[in-house]
């Protein structure tokens, strides 16, 4: 057998400037936003457990907008754009064009406008809609244009990779593209599908409505746009993830990818069955027929597969390379991974709470089930593993090696060190405080709650220790962001020299991936027969039946 994959061996050793200036300007504003997302946080989880009373200036449910907006839309945005920027640039001819790199930095600068508007009004208690913003919730008109620059901004960053793509085809046809650059592109083709839906229901719906040009918005088509988008948000985070778990990871563990051809796969069934999915967050809501719901919750049911196909590769590309270094044994790989090496150690520990968190969607998914949890604190519990856990810890992990890696400087074993024990206490934070929330979520306290007991309820008395060890879990996880704060200045501060950009190669004995895969004509025609499927009829009746319309409500 043979793979017709191309090898890392013509990769520059050496980043290019100009491109490492545009990866950094992108993971530092992530993780800028990560700090103050995470203040909020802390706050929250200290409120809602009792234990402090916020001053009158600021509001619970403004730190939920700041937190939620921040971490769930800013940092992950502009992480991830930096992170598939810096693998595009490396794999894909070593350094982006002039004309790839402007259309970045145009993009970086409108997220960055949208992003401090945004902020600004979120603490000036102008936007404390929370970050689904629903409708008939009314913020400041200048917060959803805030939300417009961001998602243009990440358009024209999503052009600019699907460019250099096209040019590196174009110079090397005949060839396979580089797994990192397709997956990127995957990525980004997925996210400028999605987010139409919101943009739609931004400037069409929220915009005019706030502005009062409009007097009523139509929420349930709000609401449906809103989660056309919302769905496939979560997987605009996770590629990412698993483009590190599939190409970075079989390198920094010394072994080789498994499947260049399962890699791409499970890339293009989350391409397709990830974005017509989003009637499952509205399982509850009047106003949807069943047949869909019920056809949507199938399709969401179809994005396992993928995640199960990943789960198998990576799984094996360990113990291949255990094998390889002579483990016996059932389990005897295990014992030869890096387990020293934050690199491997901080995206690993991901994996692992991606298996609960995953069971956890399939429970939300479920209509009998999302019957008893829905609005509950299990749903805060389940995205708490998945975003702030494996994704989180993933990103950790990436940016342990891609800061020393983009600035030529050396990873020594210090870092390693603090690395691991950073993400130790997340992982200790996260246990506390997503098992407080997915059992006393069980016992029926609500989310999105500031701190009452409900007159004394002896059912609400009853969720508080709970409440208790979620703030014990937020304290615990604000220390390991601290941590993380200390350790990115010492990034900074390490010695100049050489540290790996991990880009792993493809095992000899894989089969040869099938050229149609990348064949993205198709990818994109039956993804929108799909989305038109799932959505067109349901959204027809939306607009030719539309219920009476709502008038803007400001409640704090």
């Amino acid at each position: 057998m043979k793979t017709n994959v191309n090898r890392n061996s013509d990769l520059l050793e050496v980043f290019d400037h100009k491109d490492s200036k545009l990866v950094l300007a992108h993971i530092i504003f992530a993780l800028i936003a990560l700090f103050i997302g995470a203040i909020a946080g802390l706050l929250q989880s200290l409120v809602k457990s009792g234990a402090i009373t916020l001053p009158a200036e600021i509001g619970y449910y403004q730190l939920l907008t700041a937190h939620g907006v921040l971490l769930g839309l800013v940092f992950t945005t502009f992480f991830i754009i930096g992170f598939l920027y810096s693998g595009v640039s490396k794999t894909l001819g070593g350094k982006l064009m002039n004309s790839v790199r402007i259309m970045a930095w145009i993009g970086f600068w409108l997220m960055l406008a949208g992003t401090i508007l945004g902020t600004i009004l979120i603490l000036l208690n102008k936007a404390t809609v929370l970050y689904t913003f629903y409708a008939p919730l009314q913020a400041s008109p200048y917060f959803y244009i805030a939300l417009v620059l961001l998602i243009v901004g990440s358009w024209i960053s999503g052009f600019g990779v699907f460019k250099q793509y096209y040019h590196w085809r174009k110079m090397n046809k005949g060839k396979l593209s580089p797994l990192f650059a397709f997956m990127s592109v995957t990525t980004m083709l997925m996210w400028q599908i999605a987010t139409i839906g919101v943009a739609a229901t931004v400037i069409l719906q929220f915009i005019p409505w706030s502005f009062g040009w409009v007097e009523t918005i139509n929420v349930m088509l709000s609401r449906t746009l809103f989660w056309y988008f919302g769905h496939p948000l979560v997987y605009f985070w996770l590629l990412p993830v698993y483009i590190c778990w599939y190409v970075v990871i079989p390198k920094v563990i010394g072994g080789k990818i498994f499947s260049d051809a399962l890699a791409r796969l499970s890339f293009i069934l989350i391409l397709l069955f990830s974005i017509p999915v989003g009637f499952h967050h509205q399982l509850m809501e009047p106003g949807i027929n069943s047949f869909w719901k019920y056809l949507q919750v199938v399709l969401t049911f179809m994005v396992v597969i993928p995640s199960l196909i990943t789960a198998f590769s990576i799984f094996a590309s360990f113990e291949l390379s255990g094998r390889e270094k002579g483990a016996k044994g059932l389990f005897g790989w295990v014992k030869v991974l890096p387990w020293n090496d934050v690199r491997f150690f901080a995206p690993f520990m991901g994996m692992l709470i991606f298996i609960p968190a995953g069971a956890g969607g399939l429970i939300n998914a479920s209509n009998q089930m999302n019957a008893v949890v829905h609005n509950t604190l299990w749903v805060t519990g389940h995205f708490h593993l998945t975003v702030a856990s494996s994704v989180a810890l993933t990103f950790f992990g990436i940016t342990y090696w891609l800061i020393p890696a983009v600035t030529n400087r050396l990873l020594t074993k210090k870092i390693h060190r603090l690395g691991i024990t950073q993400t130790i206490l997340w992982c200790v934070g996260m246990f506390f405080m997503s098992g407080a929330m997915h059992t006393v979520g069980l016992f029926g306290s609500p989310r999105r709650t500031a701190y009452t007991t409900y007159g004394d309820h002896p059912e609400s008395l009853s969720w508080l220790p709970y409440h208790v060890v979620m703030a014990i879990g937020g304290i615990i996880l604000f220390i390991s962001t601290l941590l993380l704060a200390y350790n990115l200045i010492q990034l900074f501060r390490l010695p100049k020299g050489y540290t790996e950009y991990p880009i792993g190669e493809v095992a000899e004995s894989a089969e040869e991936t099938p050229r149609f895969l990348e064949r993205w004509g198709i990818w994109i025609t039956i993804s929108v027969v799909l989305i038109l499927t799932a959505y067109a009829i349901p959204m027809m009746d939306m607009l030719n039946n539309q219920v009476p319309g709502s008038e803007g409500y400001i409640l704090w």
